[in-house]
């Protein structure tokens, strides 16, 4: 039997929901059960793929080609599970689907409403596929007295409903500020949250409060008392100083313990937690730092970057050391000699991004590290921005540059109009919808034999990688390219599709098609992560 768990938050946004959710599912897990996790987003989008990262942050991609919403990355991080396209569902999903049924006759001439088609819709998403699993951790985003979120919230008060207390469970995110004026904690926000679940027929079985201080126990009785939950269901949710102490923190708090009392299951049983142990002594005790700068062009809003930054989190763990970001615009690259702000970093970065904005930047970038021999990585746009710079550079090739950016007449990057997926041929052109132009999801790279790639990977001839790009390096100019000293390094099983490149004669220079850091976990780092902070830890002996 699947026991539903509903994660809500309330007050105000991005006091994280997402991480309490994959914090809880981790701890469910380390108690020997198998878990499923979900978000349900209320923006009408039909998913965030086309969405500005300044506004919405990174999109995650899963193995099966969803773009979804960043939070999954947290779920997959912390519990190994991999996500998939039922694992979010948005408003824009969620009516599209209605009206396609409407169009096609499915409801039988009714008028078609939000109750009972569009809820009946949200809760047959949350009730999809989760057959084989003892929990369903359910995520409803954005702040309860939303407008947005209202169907959502009369969905799973429905669902509660059916499925009764033995089987559902509702917990809410709030917050307990600190007003340093009065010198006091505020419950009074907590009340009014709950009072705004209740008015949508939700009664939380379990509040999660968020404080950058101790909640004292008079206070906890207090939000207890007038939020009508038991007081040990109170449960702090406080700063920690790194988010892998978060399973820890909610476990020292005892909210797996509240959950399994919920569900009258065994709790006497410690979980085995080792492995956060383990990584939080990692981060709070390392043997050393490395410097690494990550060249972009989403650098205001981190969280365009969260999985990069975590995966580079992850290399400095399976290294012991601690990874220190240097954000930097590419943009400030343009100007003459700009470029030597690099001088003294241990590792150089180039991501995935769209569009012609601080591209030059980030070809000085890729040339600087080329030269000085920095290890290097590129990722995405980022291996396509060191495949233009050799072929200016190295090859001749002066006015090489991709089609992404407008006609040229040398398309060392261009857009691919067909490619292989296992027995299928895929197709698009520059015509078709945004969201539908993108090779996404999990594909196949073989990798060379003797390659730099293929002794990170363990030696594995074939690996799988997660895409997320319409713009392809241009394999006619393999063979020149090759002849100025960048080796293909892997490719598409046809051989079409160029998806690794390096240097041999340079201590460490990868550039990658497809985005590693969307596999990387912190208790098992992705080899590209790991093998570019060793490199990082010996240059660091170097300068």
């Amino acid at each position: 039997m699947t026991r539903f768990v509903f994660i809500t938050g309330g007050v105000v946004s991005s006091l994280g929901k997402g991480l309490a959710s994959a914090a809880l599912g981790a701890l469910l897990q380390a108690r020997g059960y198998k878990v499923r996790l979900r978000k349900l987003d209320p923006y009408l989008n039909v998913d965030p793929g086309t969405m500005s990262p300044y506004q919405h942050g990174e999109v995650y991609v899963t193995d099966d080609g969803a773009e979804t919403d960043l939070d999954l990355g947290h779920y997959e991080r912390f519990t190994g599970v991999h996500a998939t396209k039922s694992d979010n569902a948005t408003t824009g999903r969620i009516y599209s689907d209605v009206i396609a049924r409407e169009r096609r006759g499915d409801y039988l001439g009714a008028t078609v409403q939000v109750i009972p088609h569009i809820t009946d819709a949200i809760k047959e998403t949350v009730l999809r596929d989760i057959d084989d699993v003892d929990f369903a951790l359910i995520e409803i985003g954005g702040t309860v007295g939303d407008i947005e979120s209202l169907p959502f919230l009369e969905a799973i008060r429905q669902l509660g409903n059916e499925l009764g207390s033995e089987q559902s469970m509702f917990v809410h995110l709030t917050l307990v500020p600190y007003i340093p004026s009065a010198g006091e904690l505020k419950t009074k926000p907590t009340q009014h949250s709950v009072k705004e679940l209740l008015n949508v027929g939700i009664q939380p079985d379990m509040l999660l409060c968020r404080c950058d201080r101790e909640i004292p126990a008079n206070e906890r009785r207090k939000i207890a008392l007038f939020c009508n939950v038991r007081p040990e269901a109170v449960i702090p949710a406080l700063d920690v100083d790194t988010i892998y102490a978060v399973p820890q923190a909610y476990h020292a708090e005892g909210m797996d313990r509240e959950v399994l009392r919920h569900f009258r299951l065994p709790y006497e049983i410690e979980p085995n937690i080792s492995r956060w142990n383990n990584i939080v002594d990692v981060v709070r005790a390392p043997e050393g730092t490395v410097r690494i700068a990550v060249v972009g062009k989403y650098t205001n809003l981190l969280d365009a970057y969260k999985s990069l930054a975590e995966a580079l989190a992850h290399g400095g763990i399976a290294n012991r050391v601690k990874v220190e970001l240097d954000w930097v615009d590419s943009q400030i690259f343009e100007t003459p000699n700009a470029v030597e702000r690099l001088d003294g970093v241990h590792g150089i970065l180039v991501p995935g991004g769209f569009g012609e904005r601080g591209t030059e930047g980030k070809i000085e970038a890729v040339r600087f590290a080329r030269e000085r021999k920095i290890p290097f990585l590129g990722i995405c746009f980022g291996m396509q921005m060191a495949v233009i710079e050799c072929a200016r550079h190295l090859a001749g090739l002066t006015d090489a540059s991709s089609t992404e950016f407008g006609p040229c007449t040398t398309p060392v990057v261009g857009l691919l109009t067909e490619w292989a997926r296992g027995n299928e041929i895929e197709r698009r052109n520059s015509d078709a919808d945004l969201g539908g132009t993108m090779r996404l999801g999990a594909y196949p790279a073989m990798l060379v034999e003797g390659s730099l790639v293929r002794q990170i990977y363990g030696d594995k001839a074939v690996i799988q990688e997660r895409h997320r790009h319409r713009f392809e390096v241009n394999i006619r100019y393999r063979e020149l390219l090759e002849g100025a000293g960048l080796r293909f390094s892997g490719l598409s099983p046809d051989g079409v599709l160029p998806e690794i490149v390096e240097y041999p004669d340079h201590p460490w220079f990868i550039g990658v098609q497809y985005h590693p850091e969307l596999k990387s976990k912190p208790f098992d780092p992705h080899p590209l992560f790991r093998g570019f902070i060793t490199a990082a830890v010996k240059q660091s002996r170097l300068v």
